[in-house]
């Protein structure tokens, strides 16, 4: 055989093979390209957002203008959407629904004017204009829209520090319909601008500890009507208000209110228990309490209790929406208060919205946008404020009767607006002699949903910094008032994003057996240490001035330890090497590369290298910038085996 028939055969030295791959991983990480700066990411998003717009375009493009035109207004208006799929069944169910929700609604909204400070019309108002625009531009088909109770807390507890509503109803009035158009601004800002994230700066513990401090300052509030106290505090902490009945009840007082009222509460209650124990009789709680109202009504009536010394609600001004637009005070001294007040009812009421919305909608597996939902919230209060309406949005407890009532879509909200359009037309004049206490029962009744001791039980058992920010914002506003209460749960979480975002944590990793996973030695006992190395995760996020020194300090407080814990006369026990693991941190700034220089420089002192693992694409772009990479001999490596294995020259 000749010996150009013979292949020659190359043998490869598998250690040196090794060794080239593990180099050329290491540059795939070092030799990585520039990342994209601010101003690239920002012409980057807007780029986005027009391909977007453009690609709606191009689907459009050649389509008759009244096809181009349907498709822009259903973007804005969804009911054009589902409306073309609507069907005599749906609508049936939507009736019931809506009529169902509209015997609730009728006299929860009269109960929660009086509790804004407003007249009672003022609650039916809110009850008619916003549910028929949100079901026009609502993506929820559950929700129901209208007056709440813990707006009708707050808006009263900050405005009446400006004006007292006793003294001067008439600009007291003008200033909750100014803040209402300040509120509706700012939602429809968060839905143009996509700045929904701002709503969930109010955590879900916060809410918990809201809802419950809310509602029992509510009840309390309520005992002015339960008891048929004529003076009363407008503080809305447990103090000032405790106080103020101690006082009424050194004066003589009339106890058929209590017994009236609470004979009522006890009806609405029972009938409560029966729906929650047959879900065929869901609309017993429902109806309860216009049956309530009726009752007493006619009670009060036949009785002539009023001149006996029962207050009535007396004359509830009927007809249609008037307008409020020459209302609205852009011009006084107050505006910049009023927008702070908007500010805040309008962050708490679309995190109650959204949050019931979401839930519902979840149920029934369909997706709810968050930011259009922010936007026909902001055009519901816009027009609402130009109507005579003060702040609207979701309510749960009647979001639950409708649902429960088999709504299909939000046309039970049209339902339920036409039918309180017929109550201001008909019968407000039969609500003359609706006793007050009734109303304060009917608001009494709805409060313990909002109390959830067992979500905060499950809070504390599962994250003790969310528990306080729960307790923060229930004794702030149960002790001090409502803005306290949402301002110390809203700082209480943002200590908690910083602990959890610059926290000093770190890991001594090892490695699992038989495998070539490192993890955490606490948290896997099996894991095994490499001996003469170090392997130590940085578990932050960010390598900052606020947590870089410390961060520095414990990794040499580990390799103390672990060299303490070691046979000093074993050579296998010195450390050799440190790797830092640094998968977990995506920024680091110039305390964080200072700090990592000082680590460098007391590991050279004694002896010791140090190698970085899996560096992200902005870190290891600075470490490139500081010559950070050449100051430690170029050890970057893409794994930690690789960090191990490679042979370095100790």
């Amino acid at each position: 055989m000749a010996l150009s028939d013979i292949e020659t055969c190359t043998v490869v030295d598998p250690v040196m093979e090794t060794e080239k791959t593990t180099h050329e991983r290491s540059q795939w990480v070092v030799n990585a390209p520039d990342p994209p700066t601010l101003r690239h990411k920002l012409v980057g998003s807007v780029k986005n957002t027009i391909s977007q717009n453009q690609a709606r375009c191009h689907s459009l493009r050649g389509q008759p203008v009244p096809k181009v035109v349907l498709s822009f207004l259903k973007g804005i208006f969804p009911i054009l959407e589902w409306g073309q799929h609507y069907t005599v069944t749906k609508f049936r169910n939507d009736l019931l629904a809506g009529l169902t929700i509209a015997t609730l609604c009728v006299p929860q909204s009269i109960g929660y004017a009086t509790l804004a400070k407003l007249d009672p019309e003022y609650g039916l108002y809110t009850s008619v204009v916003p549910p028929l625009i949100y079901a026009l531009m609502g993506t929820s088909r559950e929700i129901a829209i209208g007056p709440v109770a813990v707006v009708s807390l707050l808006l009263p507890s900050m405005i009446q520090k400006l004006i007292d509503p006793a003294n001067d109803p008439i600009g007291y009035r003008k200033l909750v319909f100014t803040a209402t158009l300040f509120a509706g601004l700012f939602q429809l800002a968060f839905g143009l601008f996509r700045l929904g994230f701002l709503v969930d700066f109010l955590s879900h513990a916060a809410i918990v500890g809201f809802m419950g401090g809310a509602a029992i300052i509510i009840g309390l509030q309520q005992l002015k009507g339960l008891f048929g106290i004529n003076h009363f505090t407008n503080e809305t902490d447990i103090i000032s208000v405790m106080k103020s009945v101690w006082e009424s009840s050194h004066h003589p007082w009339n106890p058929r209110n209590f017994v009236l009222g609470c004979s009522f509460l006890i009806f609405i209650l029972f009938t409560r228990f029966v729906g929650k124990r047959n879900k065929k009789l869901f609309w017993m709680p429902a109806i309860s309490p216009l049956v309530s109202v009726l009752l007493s009504t006619l009670i009060v009536f036949l009785t002539r209790a009023d001149k006996s010394g029962v207050n009535i609600v007396k004359h509830i001004k009927g007809g249609l929406n008037p307008s409020s637009i020459n209302q609205i005070q852009l011009h006084s001294p107050h505006v910049g208060a009023l927008a702070k007040i908007g500010l805040l009812v309008a962050v708490v009421a679309l995190t109650e919205s959204v949050a019931v919305g979401r839930s519902f909608a979840s149920m029934k597996g369909y997706h709810l946008d968050g930011n259009k939902e922010m936007s026909s919230l902001g055009f519901v209060n816009i027009i609402g404020s130009f109507t005579s309406c003060y702040v609207a949005t979701g309510s749960f407890s009647r979001t639950v009767v409708n649902f429960t009532a088999g709504c299909e879509t939000l046309a039970s909200n049209i339902v339920m607006a036409i039918t309180v359009i017929i109550s201001l037309q008909c019968f407000t004049k039969l609500l003359y002699f609706t006793p007050t206490a009734i109303l304060a029962s009917i608001i009494l009744s709805a409060l313990p949903g909002l109390i959830d001791i067992n979500e905060a039980y499950k809070i504390w058992k599962v994250d003790k910094v969310d528990f306080l920010a729960c307790i923060g914002a229930f004794f702030g506003v149960l002790f001090a008032s409502v803005e306290i209460g949402l301002l110390v749960a809203v700082a209480i979480s943002f200590t908690k994003i910083i602990l959890i975002s610059i926290g000093a944590g770190t890991e001594n990793l090892g490695r699992l057996p038989g495998t070539d996973i490192f993890c955490d030695v606490h948290q896997y006992p099996m894991a095994a240490k490499t001996p003469g190395v170090v392997i130590i995760r940085i578990k932050s996020s960010s390598l900052c001035f606020a947590n870089a020194n410390s961060i520095r300090e414990r990794i040499l407080k580990w390799i103390i330890q672990q060299e303490a814990e070691g046979n000093k006369e074993d050579p296998r026990n010195i450390i050799h090497l440190v790797i830092l693991d640094t998968s977990n941190l995506v920024s680091i700034d110039t305390s964080g590369i200072a700090s990592l220089e000082e680590l460098h420089k007391s590991l050279v002192s004694s002896g010791k290298k140090l190698a970085i693992v899996n560096p992200r694409w902005q870190v290891i772009h600075k470490l490139k910038a500081t010559n950070f990479v050449k100051t430690i001999g170029g050890r970057v490596f893409l794994t930690v085996g690789e960090a191990i294995d490679c042979k370095l020259d100790f």
